[in-house]
């Protein structure tokens, strides 16, 4: 072609995943979307007021409920991401003024705490070195001082995607109870729920939530919100101003049957249909376990390259998301631009205070363990080509052993 129409082509086509093969996802988040997830969004639009929507929707907030492990929570699917679920749970639940107490250990807490910040809270920062999880010897000290009760929700990320850290919530409400302090609690599960143990009765959680695009495996869209009776009671006294995200507007139609203050993702709420079915199938239990052998994999891994993990404590752990630090000479950021370049491989970028210090591989999702095998030695080949001495096979020789000996008969075809 003349040059000027080759020019004009490439400024079109904005399609870069061109290449044999499928792009290797393992960012955490977002991840894979199954084929039959995919067919079930793959249809026309509805009207939503017509029986169909909201007899579909009723039975999905129950089903939701079982992700949450909850009997007593009331689930919220809002049209938005994770961001828009962090500014409901807080708008509708705390006033502008009201004293909360927020960890600060990776870039996604810190997000979470700048927009308490800008909503008008009083947040009470407790900060940790990035790699470390959340400080509750300093929250355990908060708690016994604040016999006033100043405090009026402690908010925690479970699992900080940046550095790969997972905290302990049930120590969490240990404390709440010690002291026997009313503050609620507010929990991110976004790269947590559906992957990893979460327990929101048993752990007296008031609001968790999650991203459609996490572990649940469903494209961007749904913030979904789960709120305890306490957190429904607040609500009713809350006075941050909230439109789009207010809990009373859903709860109106609930009543009504119609279930739908705004239109829904129609698409979204059948993905969400067979998201669920898929996960149920396979059984919460087992996906559980799935996440804990693709991320000691990875961990094995990591150890067979001589590279350290950016999370400094086994009780720390993330079984959604390894950070990997690299030496000193090496910028992680050149590692994922090879990646994607080279190898259709598309792996997780440091961020803040790690940017060009870690590469992420996110292992969570729809995923198994022969997908993560191909990751792991992408990342190999990577390494060999931004200078690091690596001996090609270690890892995924590490991460196979594992496997071979701990991956379980396939239960529908035994």
């Amino acid at each position: 072609k003349p040059f000027l129409q080759r020019k004009a082509s490439k400024r079109y086509n904005m399609d870069y995943v061109n290449a044999p093969g499928r792009n290797h996802l393992f960012v955490p988040g977002p991840v894979n979307i199954p084929e039959s997830v995919l067919r079930a969004m793959s249809r026309n639009n509805e009207d939503y007021r017509s029986p169909a929507i909201p007899a579909m929707t009723k039975t999905l907030l129950e089903d939701v409920k079982k992700i949450f492990k909850t009997t007593s929570g009331t689930p919220f699917l809002i049209p938005t991401t994770g961001t828009g679920a962090w500014e409901s749970a807080l708008t509708n639940t705390l006033s502008p003024g009201d004293r909360t107490i927020s960890f600060l250990i990776g870039q996604f807490s810190l997000l979470w705490i700048d927009q308490q910040q800008r909503l008008g809270f009083n947040v009470d920062v407790v900060e940790s070195e990035w790699g470390r999880g959340a400080d509750l010897e300093v929250l355990a000290s908060k708690l016994a001082e604040d016999t006033a009760h100043t405090i009026k929700a402690v908010c925690m990320v479970h699992n900080e995607t940046a550095t790969g850290v997972t905290n302990n919530l049930a120590a969490v409400r240990k404390l709440l109870d010690h002291y026997n302090h009313p503050a609620l609690f507010l929990v991110d599960g976004v790269s947590s729920i559906c992957a990893l143990d979460f327990r929101m009765d048993e752990w007296g959680i008031d609001v968790a939530l999650t991203g459609s695009q996490k572990a649940l495996s469903l494209p961007t869209g749904m913030g979904i919100v789960c709120a305890s009776p306490k957190a429904l009671e607040a609500s009713k006294t809350a006075k941050s101003v909230r439109v789009f995200f207010d809990w009373k507007d859903y709860l109106k139609f609930y009543k009504m049957g119609t279930y739908w203050p705004y239109t829904p993702s129609i698409q979204l709420l059948y993905g969400l249909r067979a998201a669920l079915d898929l996960l149920f199938e396979e059984g919460l239990d087992n996906v559980i376990a799935r996440h804990s052998r693709l991320a000691k994999a990875t961990r094995l891994a990591v150890e067979a390259w001589g590279l350290k993990n950016c999370t400094q404590k086994e009780e720390w752990l993330s079984d959604t998301v390894t950070a990997v630090v690299v030496p000193p000479y090496i910028d992680s950021a050149e590692i994922v631009r090879r990646g994607w370049q080279r190898y259709n491989l598309s792996l997780g970028l440091g961020l803040n205070k790690v940017a060009g210090k870690v590469f992420r591989i996110g292992h969570l999702g729809n995923l198994n363990e022969l997908q993560l095998l191909g990751c792991l030695a992408g990342v190999e080949m990577i390494l060999k080509d931004v200078g690091y001495p690596v001996k090609l096979g270690s890892g995924v020789a590490a991460a196979c052993a594992f496997f071979q000996n701990t991956i379980p008969m396939i239960e529908s075809r035994i």
